[in-house]
């Protein structure tokens, strides 16, 4: 502390506040679920309200699919992504609850992978189209390898 009436130093305010901010932190994480609870929930939770909206706006997804990718799908963009939409309500709730989590995750992972591949082809051909939901999807790719590679060694 400085003398009386002398104010305080700019840097030791700063210093005691995030020496406080890291122990309220600390105790949060000592409460918390094991990072690999977190990691499940949040991939689970993801790919079932990625589910509910699809079944809830299907044309919000068709977007997605390009004029080139249309004729290659066996039904129509609307039916595909209410399948889909189905399918990643059932997954994603298995995952969250922690039921043939492995297997679950690995569909995603695959799936994910899969959309991020179709992504940046699309984002190549078609000057950065979708680039921010390639770069989100990356990241959750490699989320849901992570989740089935943990359920995988138990």
């Amino acid at each position: 502390m400085p003398p009386k009436g002398q104010p305080m130093d700019r840097h030791s305010r700063f210093g005691r506040s995030a020496s406080r901010l890291t122990a309220a932190a600390a105790a949060l994480a000592d409460r918390s679920p094991p990072p690999s609870t977190l990691a499940r929930v949040g991939l689970g939770a993801m790919v079932f309200l990625a589910g509910v909206h699809k079944l809830a706006a299907p044309a919000a997804w068709t977007q997605y699919v390009t004029d080139w990718l249309a004729p290659w799908l066996v039904v129509s963009p609307t039916v595909f992504m209410l399948v889909n939409g189905v399918l990643e309500v059932g997954f994603g709730a298995a995952v969250v609850a922690d039921r043939w989590t492995a297997f679950a995750a690995g569909v995603a992972a695959v799936s994910l992978s899969a959309t991020v591949a179709y992504l940046a082809v699309v984002a190549v051909v078609a000057d950065g189209l979708f680039l921010d939901v390639l770069v989100r999807d990356v990241g959750l790719a490699g989320l849901a390898w992570a989740v089935m590679v943990d359920a995988l060694r138990g």
